[in-house]
């Protein structure tokens, strides 16, 4: 490579450092579990989307084990030529069960499934209304789509319906939300955004990432959280989180999976979810359809922590799920006190700017419900004594 051609990579490399915005992904040397070793070290996990502790429950990992000795690893071909295996099918007749959707199309991320779900419904004729606090792969495949993106007041259906009503002259029109917003934890008001779709007779579509596992009964997701089963066109998820795994599905009307098995280009062009992933998806709905019990227990950790962190002070947003965004503000702050919770063996990352808006950074916590209420506890303690020690409380 001739010389000088990255310069500019380096400099830029060298402003993220000096500004305190270069990213450096801690690696674990263990399990994910409520405990994980981060050099060497046994910490608390809070860092983690493994709602349910499933990421290392032994039923998954045998099933994933069983899977391989009969099927081997990978498709090693894309689903619709060699890569489509008889559990991928089964995966996605017990998803469709278990969400009261028509139909399921998995694909190997929920990050790829909205990649693939947004330019197969909407292109250059047409538009698309998105919350602005969308997550990441929401963004880029409104991009991807070339349709022309009006960001709507976060959660706020009265700026929606302004917004589509001075919209003129597009072909078709899609809406899009999250479900749960992963740096708040606030719920999308889908009633509102469904009585809105249905009365302009607009698609719509959310993206139910951290309510899969999470919200509705036995965590089947905001649809069922809202009873708003077969109103819903696309509930995009994903099996990365709660469930334990990895994978991406689409859910909705029979009519619309259809067609994007027939243009969904990471469907068409990208090899399909791995054998034990696959199987241990299925093993995870097999587990929260016998059970809620897990559901209920991570809620009640949720509760416990919210409300013992309240009391110290600390101000905690609007979260309305397990999510705990613990807002200190100051940048420098929220990292100094990253490095210090580390210090009394608590894992939970600091969030700062880009991905939250400059001045509200925080540390944000992610509940399981396999942590104990001797791991809540020593949190608590954390937290006030950094909280302390920085004169925050």
């Amino acid at each position: 490579m001739a010389k000088g051609k990255t310069d500019w990579i380096e400099k830029e490399i060298r402003e993220l450092k000096k500004e305190g915005l270069y990213n450096e992904a801690p690696t674990l040397k263990s399990a994910v579990s409520a405990h994980v070793k981060l050099n060497g070290r046994p910490l608390i996990n809070f860092a983690s989307n493994n709602y349910l502790g499933l990421a290392a429950d032994r039923r998954i990992i045998k099933a994933a084990c069983r899977a391989m000795e009969k099927y081997g690893v990978g498709p090693a071909a894309v689903r619709s030529i060699a890569g489509t295996s008889i559990l991928h099918k089964k995966l996605e007749y017990a998803l469709a069960k278990f969400k009261k959707a028509d139909r399921v199309l998995t694909f190997q991320s929920g990050f790829v499934a909205n990649l693939a779900t947004i330019p197969a419904l909407v292109g250059e004729e047409d538009v698309i209304f998105s919350d602005e606090l969308n997550h990441a792969s929401i963004i880029d495949g409104c991009r991807l789509s070339k349709a022309t993106i009006i960001r709507y007041k976060h959660n706020s259906p009265k700026d929606l319906e302004d917004k589509i009503k001075e919209s003129r002259g597009f072909r078709r029109s899609l809406i899009i939300s999250d479900g749960v917003f992963s740096m708040d934890g606030d719920i999308a008001d889908l009633p509102s955004l469904v009585a809105i779709a249905n009365r302009y007779n607009i698609l719509i579509m959310v993206d139910d990432a951290h309510g899969e596992g999470v919200l509705g009964k036995n965590g089947r997701g905001i649809v069922d959280h809202f009873g708003l089963h077969g109103k819903v066109d696309i509930e995009v998820g994903t099996m990365s989180k709660a469930f334990g795994a990895v994978g991406g599905m689409v859910a909705g009307k029979k009519i619309i999976i259809e067609w994007l098995t027939q243009r969904a280009r990471p469907f068409l062009f990208s090899s399909a979810m791995t054998i034990p992933d696959v199987a241990a998806c299925l093993e995870a709905i097999k587990i929260l359809s016998k059970s809620d019990r897990l559901v209920t227990k991570l809620w009640e950790n949720a509760g416990y922590l919210k409300d013992q962190l309240s009391i110290l002070g600390f101000n905690l947003g609007k979260s309305e799920t397990p999510i705990v965004p613990v807002i200190i503000g100051d940048e420098k702050k929220t990292r100094e006190f990253g490095v210090r919770i580390r210090r009394h063996g608590i894992f939970a990352m600091p969030i700062t700017y880009p991905t939250v808006p400059m001045g509200t950074a925080r540390i944000r916590l992610m509940n399981s419900a396999i942590h104990s209420k001797k791991d809540l506890d020593q949190t608590v303690q954390a937290f006030a004594h950094v909280g302390r020690e920085l004169k925050l409380l």
